[in-house]
Parts: structure tokens; sequence; C-alpha cells
């Protein structure tokens, strides 16, 4: 019998690490069914938990975003994350589609509820919510209802965030962290200045080069850094291929 092939891969779009990957369902106050995937480390428990909320649904957002896809295919393996993904109401995916119709970011509120709860009862451990776009402003405008760990925001554009609901974070311990690209679509960092002023408490990274949806290897690699470091960042540098390799420490001196 052959042995198998250990020869490291590099980590790129496409490559799916080891995880315990679970199709779950989750329930709103309205009675709504959510489809959606927990993955977690194969090995050992998770340290935290990443809450992922996908852009609009209405301009093809939904779960499987390539970030969110990305964030569940390799942070359980590089840094012992759990990652939770759903389809907020009425969104489709090759996982399915939740029920209901899209509710403009209000409606909403019930599915983060939902997925809190679901946090709760598998007793996920320190739960970050993790906004994409659209994700962001349900990430700001109802993160504080749950014992959220944190928050990180990609690509904000503060469509539908209030200065007061900004306002309303400086009264919370949970670290905010907005990586806002240089080149957005919707909010550039001159503009991130200008509107995050009501909210001095948050980090801001602003990232030269980077695109509203990130969309290449070394974007991708950025914003999972700046996950990681945000909520394990003894993880960094997050490995490159897989298996990772370990640098061989030089032989001794000869006598």
């Amino acid at each position: 019998m052959n042995a198998p092939d250990t020869t490291p891969v590099d980590i790129r779009a496409g490559v799916e690490l080891p995880a315990i990957r679970e199709e779950i369902e989750l329930r709103t106050a309205d009675g709504l069914r959510l489809v959606g995937e927990l993955a977690t480390p194969v090995d050992r428990p998770p340290v935290a938990t990443l809450v992922t909320l996908h852009p609009l649904p209405t301009a093809g957002g939904f779960m499987d975003s390539h970030i969110l896809r990305k964030a569940a295919a390799r942070l359980p393996a590089l840094a012992d994350l759990a990652v939770l993904r759903f389809n907020t109401r009425g969104t489709s995916s090759p996982r399915g589609t939740s029920e209901g119709a899209f509710g403009e970011g209000v409606a909403e509120r019930a599915d983060v509820a939902a997925a809190m709860d679901f946090v709760a009862a598998r007793g996920l451990p320190n739960p970050w919510l993790v906004g994409w776009s659209f994700g962001t402003e349900l990430a700001l405008k109802y993160g504080l209802e749950h014992g959220i760990a944190g928050a990180i925001l990609l690509s904000p554009p503060l469509h539908r965030t209030t200065d007061e609901e900004l306002r309303r974070w400086n009264g919370s311990a949970a670290p905010i962290v907005a990586v806002i690209p240089e080149h957005d679509d919707y909010l550039k960092p001159d503009q991130a200045a200008e509107r995050f002023a009501v909210l001095p408490r948050l980090r801001r990274v602003d990232v030269a080069g980077g695109r509203h949806l990130w969309v290449g290897e070394s974007q991708t690699r950025r914003v999972l850094d700046e996950i990681v470091a945000a909520v394990n960042p003894s993880a960094l540098p997050l490995p490159t291929t897989w298996p990772p390799t370990i640098a061989t420490p030089p032989a001794p001196p000869a006598d």
C-alpha cells in the first residue's frame, strides 16, 4: 500500500481544510426556518466563534459569499475557530433557501437573534459577529442586544445604520473593528473616518488597494488575517500551505 501524499499544498481559493461541517437550521421568533452550516475544528474545541452575516441578498449576497465561505473552509483548522454561516430570510444558496422574504434589514433583527440563540444553545464560546457589507448593518444595529465578544465590520456601507446606533457602541466593552478598503464602492477611508467619528473607540483598519468585494487571494488573506488578529491573535501568522510547513531549525555548530 502506498503511503498517503503529505506534500503541502498552497491554501488558495477552492481549498477546503479539515473541519467538522454540520448542516444546521435556525428558528426565528416569527416562525421562520433559516438554513446554514456550522464548521468547527476536528480534534479540539474552538477558542471562539464567528457568527457571519452575509452581504445584501438582493445584490447576490448569501452564506457562500466568498470571504465567508473561505473563512469556514480555513479558519477552523488554521485558527481554532468555529464558523457559523447562514442565509438570512428569503436568501438562497446551494445549502437551500431560508424561509421568508427580504426585510430591508429590519425583519432580519430576528435572524441575528436566532443565530445567537443557536450559539448559546450549543455552548459555542466567545461569539464574534463578522458582518460584510449589508451584514455590517445587522451587526451594528442588533449586535448589542446579545452577549457578543466583539464585532468585525468588512466593507461597511453605513447606509442603514444611524449615528445614534453607532454611538451606542461607546457604552459597550466589546471590541469593534472596521476593515475599510481603499477603493470601496460605498465608504472609502476618508468617509469612514468622518462617519465613525461618533464612535472613537472603534479600531479602523484601512487596506491599501482593497476593494468592496475583496477579490483575489491577497485580499482574502488580508481580511482573514484581520479577523484572526482580532479574535485569536495567537494563531498568527496564518499558514499558507497545508499541512503547515515548519521551518527546520538550524543545525548546531560543529565542535
